[in-house]
């Protein structure tokens, strides 16, 4: 085994795979050489689907052999620190590995401990997640016979920040399309005060939450599972008119203490977990104060180390974390290191925060949210030859899209390296 790379990847993702890829098929002269433990790639965009019960779980996996691009040499062993003055990472069992360029994306992890009861809880009878188990959700989902069926999300920054409330509308056009619907109250609970931040994507889904008859509570921050007793406690992290308060009619049997804390009860519990940076990483110099990777939002490098770049989810930037946010990503970091190499100075692309999410709605229908840093709304121009003029509404050809077009885009496109 090698100990020296022209350049090294820390990570078998979205963002390692696509950026080798993409190197190599600018100049197969490059000598690159990439971390990761994992046996299977995972096309975890799809779990939402698996979770609704409308995809196979099969089909969103294949061996990391067969995604690792011809010509890298794959190190199949864990990073487990970084010396950034020396230019080398530490592995588990392949020692330190020196590198004269290096692309940390590792991804993200998950980290159950931060909610009380979760660790215990999770993928246990009712609580559920399609961030760690799909197939349990759709389980749950098919078994539901009516009550609170609450979906929920942390305060921490997740990977694909609508997931949460994709799962929570296929249920509840599950719940009507199998007549839970009267018997049922769906309740969305987010820390954030908007449903979403794009406004043409957040009335749009405003407009579904009220026909499905949701439950929106903004400003709810889960603070701890009992999945025993199946009641989620909340803590109220609104201030002045933001407070919260329980209705009248009290139709989701909430219980109020003191003026922030408050318990409800569930039939049906979905979350995503709280997040953070790997170990390895947030223990790391490189991250800034919130613990991610400390990278130019533009250009993507290091704002300390300038032969170290971040893409994906690991990276600190003030845009969604999702797998087309790589997609425009990558371009920008492997360009850099390519005009670095043979001119000893970055390119001119710049990352504008790109991100986009696919938003389902329901069986058979979609919006979808495209966005850059400054949460401006801007659809591809591609959709209109799809006959989709107004993303920002549920359509039907955008489920195709994300049922079909979006997986066969991944395997096809982006792991080959491909700017799409």
């Amino acid at each position: 085994m090698k100990s020296h790379y022209q350049i090294l990847v820390i990570g078998g993702g979205t963002g390692g795979i696509m950026t080798s890829a993409n190197l190599l098929a600018k100049d197969k002269s490059l000598d690159i050489g990439l971390i990761e433990p994992a046996e299977w790639h995972y096309y975890q965009p799809a779990w939402t689907l698996v979770g609704g019960g409308t995809y196979d779980f099969e089909k969103t996996k294949r061996p990391m052999s067969s995604v690792m691009p011809y010509g890298v040499d794959w190190i199949k062993d864990y990073a487990t620190g970084f010396n950034p003055e020396g230019n080398s990472v530490s592995t588990k069992e392949s020692g330190d590995i020196t590198y004269d360029y290096l692309i940390v994306s590792p991804g993200l992890v998950m980290d159950t401990s931060l909610i009380e009861g979760l660790t215990e809880s999770l993928g246990k009878g009712v609580v559920c997640s399609n961030y760690t188990d799909p197939k349990h959700t759709w389980e749950v989902l098919r078994n539901f016979k009516g009550g609170n069926a609450v979906f929920t999300q942390p305060t921490t920054p997740i990977k694909c920040g609508g997931a949460p409330q994709k799962i929570a509308y296929l249920a509840a056009d599950y719940f009507k399309k199998n007549g839970l619907k009267n018997k049922s109250n769906v309740v969305f609970a987010t820390p954030g005060s908007v449903i979403f931040g794009v406004k043409e994507i957040r009335e749009s889904l405003m407009q579904v939450i009220s026909k499905y008859g949701i439950h929106f509570k903004p400003f709810y921050a889960p603070i701890k599972i009992d999945g025993e007793n199946q009641i989620v406690t909340f803590k109220g992290v609104g201030t002045g008119e933001n407070k919260c308060v329980i209705n009248e009619d009290n139709e989701l049997r909430e219980v109020m203490s003191g003026e922030q804390i408050i318990e409800m009860p569930f039939d049906m519990l979905h979350l995503a977990p709280p997040q953070t940076a790997p170990k390895f990483v947030k223990e790391s110099s490189l991250v800034n104060d919130a613990g991610w990777l400390d990278v130019d939002i533009h250009t993507l490098q290091h704002n300390k180390y300038p032969n170290i770049f971040g893409l994906g989810d690991v990276a600190a930037l003030p845009t969604a974390k999702t797998g087309a946010a790589i997609r425009k990503q990558v371009p920008v970091v492997s360009d850099n290191i390519r005009q670095l190499i043979a001119y000893d100075k970055k390119g001119n692309k710049s990352y504008n925060g790109y991100s986009s999410c696919p938003l389902v709605t329901g069986y058979g229908k979609m919006i979808l949210a495209e966005f850059d840093y400054d949460n401006n709304f801007i659809p591809d121009p591609k959709l209109k030859q799809m006959l989709v003029f107004n993303s920002e509404k549920e359509h039907w050809r955008l489920w195709m899209l994300k049922k079909y077009g979006l997986p066969y885009l991944y395997w096809n496109k982006m792991m080959k390296g491909k700017e799409v």
